[in-house]
């Protein structure tokens, strides 16, 4: 564990293992998931350099809704989501999974002009995000406090749990979704098993909708999130030595209304051998034979409520975009 001061109210700490820092794991999970039947790769993937680019530009598409939709909800109720946790006594404010906090950024500019008492603790897995959002930081809220930790989400957590101030926890962008609905269960009830009575959990959630404006959001019309799906391909052949040919396979997205889950595949348009060097191995695919990349799970406020009574946690107050499509749900301890 090392940690970087980057001011007398800021610094940096990395709770990350050295097998974490210095391994990906995609050539692992290339080998497991094109060795079997059905083809898969873990959509944790997308994200090296170009593929964070491209997701920067599928947020601004017209489709893509969800983040404009939980930005709205931040924007216009941020005064009553605050009001509803209570910023009297000091506290910390976890942002799990921060990114750039582009939304997050809201809640600390209403709490810096209140002269709140709190700390900000951005938590994400990459330290040279949390080095660019200090930096962002420091220029937008030069007084306000911050300890950045490079962590998975529960290590974070645990080494939070030495400091008593209550906490206010956010999961924002629907990225509980991203879990299967018992990983998702399994989540919340480790976290339940952190919280003190007097933290708090706010919960970014896509909810269930129209299925064609779901589809579309995930297969826009200018062809981003395809790009952004096949761009896996482009970093395998670039990290592991591999031969994809990349204009051999398509972008596919589906939307299943009874399960509510988004499924991504990207698909091979004919018979073809694809051999990565790194793993010294090759892969064989059949017309039209696919690689599940993602599932994006969509919930129902009944299906929350359940998952967070099973866990011991309970629903505060729900905060719902206009349409109500999208809903940031406030959870406490029971």
């Amino acid at each position: 564990m090392t940690q970087r001061t980057i001011t007398s109210d800021t610094q940096l700490v990395n709770l990350l293992s050295e097998e974490v820092s210095a391994d990906s794991g995609l050539g692992q999970d290339v080998f497991q998931g094109l060795g079997k039947t059905p083809k898969k790769l873990s959509s944790r993937f997308f994200y090296d350099a170009k593929g964070s680019q491209l997701f920067q530009q599928i947020m601004k598409l017209p489709e893509y809704y969800l983040t404009k939709l939980e930005f709205s909800i931040l924007k216009e109720q941020r005064k009553e989501i605050l009001y509803a946790f209570g910023t009297q006594e000091p506290f910390q404010l976890v942002d799990l999974g921060a990114g750039d906090a582009y939304k997050t950024k809201l809640l600390l500019q209403e709490l810096v002009a209140q002269k709140t008492d709190f700390t900000f603790v951005p938590v994400d897995i990459s330290p040279e995000q949390l080095k660019e959002l200090l930096e962002d930081l420091s220029l937008r809220f030069p007084s306000l406090p911050v300890t950045a930790l490079a962590a998975e989400y529960f290590t974070g957590l645990q080494w939070l749990q030495k400091h008593s101030a209550r906490k206010l926890i956010l999961f924002l962008g629907s990225n509980l979704g991203n879990f299967n609905p018992d990983d998702a269960q399994e989540f919340l009830c480790q976290l339940r098993k952190l919280l003190q009575p007097q933290d708090r959990f706010l919960l970014g959630i896509d909810l269930r909708k129209d299925p064609e404006k779901i589809r579309q959001a995930y297969d826009d019309a200018a062809g981003v999130t395809a790009a952004f799906n096949l761009n896996l391909l482009h970093r395998i052949n670039k990290e592991l030595q591999a031969n994809f040919e990349v204009d051999q396979f398509q972008h596919f997205a589906e939307y299943d209304p009874v399960g509510g889950t988004m499924r991504s595949y990207l698909v091979s348009k004919q018979a073809q051998e694809v051999y990565v060097g790194a793993l010294d191995q090759t892969f064989s695919f059949e017309p039209w034979e696919t690689i599940h990349t993602e599932n994006s799970y969509k919930y129902s406020l009944r299906q929350i409520k359940e998952m967070a009574l099973t866990c011991g946690l309970a629903i505060d107050d729900i905060f719902t975009d206009h349409s109500h499509c999208f809903a940031n749900v406030l959870l406490r301890p029971v």
